[in-house]
């Protein structure tokens, strides 16, 4: 029985495991651009005007992050190199082509203040619409729902496109729960036991995510939070050991994303800071306790199918920080690679959920390396607990006696009383 949940997680995880260059909010912005011009045939020469209407939650976001590339912050900059050399079949990865002339040009449009962004009186939690006008003619794209999910394009005012509303098998709901009638056993059980050969493309996660650690300590992006904690060790102000190498390698991963690296990281859920949590930790690990290449593919999976789970039952964008869910995957590949069951798997979520719970998103920026590495920490510390036979209870706080029931009041949480502190988070960062 258990069997037919497997292909529709192989669906499920190369849906939402993808390659991504840069934070996937002003990334979303910049493909509805390209895909706009596309639409108008024509180059960055007859662009009179650039419109961008985001939700608050894209706002939040997308206003304090470096766009790959360009060295600058913003929705703006990221409409406006959309717009200029955007590859509008490229996905997240829209921006693989941009070169400095690419950069001068789409600054130079900011300063011309070619480019307007506000926010949209919509419902949508995830939403972009970006219009591009020439001289005679105008095309708008909007994104909603996920990062790459066109859900409307317009020409000179006419509609050409809508989406299907109906999902067909091979195009699945963008808001549906493919787990509803899964469970954290199941995860457990696909990822130790499908075929490596079904499994075997998550992998690649090791080596995107992998190599953008290696560019965060070689490179001076964001805060440099990994490569502090390198210099703290050469320095002799910390220790080595397997807690240190999980919080400096991850966060070097998340340095090098926020601060603008032209590499693509291995994104979850729509996240590359999500699928650097979920990837990274696993690996320090692997590599401690020299795992063979299947112990790291399966470990893989298990954290990112785990990270998929958990986030899918939370909006899309929230005021809890991804970061978090992301690493509660994590915690479940590295209990398993140290030897752990499904029992203290379970166990060192739950304690996850009781540390870290409510830690808040406020937008994307250079400092998320800081939550990123947080959350790692919180996961060593809760799978060595967990190993031990140690772990918060379903007496305490949120936390469930069942693992499903405890992942399922962390996401009334971040669906309910929060969704109010997303509101005030926002208040704050605008008027600040």
């Amino acid at each position: 029985m258990k069997h037919t949940f497997w292909p529709a997680f192989i669906d499920v995880v190369k849906r939402d495991v993808v390659p991504a260059l840069g934070c996937t909010e002003p990334v979303s912005v910049a493909l509805a651009a390209a895909i706009a011009v596309n639409k108008l045939n024509i180059n960055y020469q007859n662009i009179t005007a650039i419109n961008v209407q985001v939700s608050a939650n894209l706002m939040k976001n997308g206003m304090g992050v470096t766009v790959p590339g360009t060295g600058m912050v913003g929705l703006e900059i990221a409409a406006a190199a959309g717009a200029v050399a955007g590859d509008s079949n490229a996905q997240l990865e829209v921006l693989k082509n941009l070169t400095a002339n690419d950069v001068a040009i789409a600054k130079n449009m900011l300063d011309q203040k070619m480019v307007t962004v506000s926010v949209a009186n919509v419902s949508n939690i995830l939403y972009s619409k970006v219009t591009i006008f020439s001289a005679d003619r105008s095309a708008s794209v909007t994104i909603a729902n996920s990062h790459t999910h066109v859900l409307a394009i317009e020409e000179d005012g006419i509609t050409t496109y809508i989406a299907d509303p109906q999902p067909t098998s091979t195009t699945k709901s963008i808001t549906s729960n493919p787990f509803t009638d899964a469970s954290a056993q199941d995860i457990f059980d696909f990822a130790t036991q499908a075929p490596l050969a079904d499994i075997a493309f998550i992998k690649q996660a090791y080596q995107l995510n992998n190599d953008l650690s290696i560019e965060g300590l070689e490179g001076n992006y964001g805060l440099q939070v990994g490569a502090t904690f390198k210099r703290s060790m050469e320095r002799g102000l910390l220790a080595g050991g397997l807690l240190t190498d999980v919080l400096l390698r991850t966060a070097a991963a998340s340095d090098a994303r926020m601060g603008g690296a032209m590499k693509p990281a291995m994104s979850n859920s729509g996240s590359g800071n999500q699928g650097i949590a979920a990837t990274m930790p696993v690996v320090v690990v692997a590599e401690f306790i020299n795992a063979d290449e299947e112990q790291l593919i399966r470990a893989l999976m298990l954290s990112h199918l785990m990270a998929i789970y958990i986030k899918s039952y939370q909006n899309k964008l929230s005021a809890l920080c991804g970061a978090t869910t992301a690493s509660m995957g994590a915690v479940a590949g590295m209990t398993w690679l140290l030897g752990g069951d499904i029992k203290q798997i379970s166990a060192a979520i739950n304690s996850m959920i009781g540390d870290i719970a409510g830690m808040i998103c406020d937008g994307a920026k250079t400092s998320c390396a800081m939550k990123v590495s947080s959350s790692a920490g919180s996961a060593v510390k809760s799978a060595l607990m967990a190993l031990d036979g140690i772990g918060v209870t379903g007496n305490e706080g949120i936390v469930a006696h069942d693992v499903d029931n405890t992942i399922r009041n962390l996401s009334m949480l971040a669906n309910g009383s929060m969704t109010q502190t997303d509101v005030q988070i926002l208040d704050i960062m605008i008027n600040k």
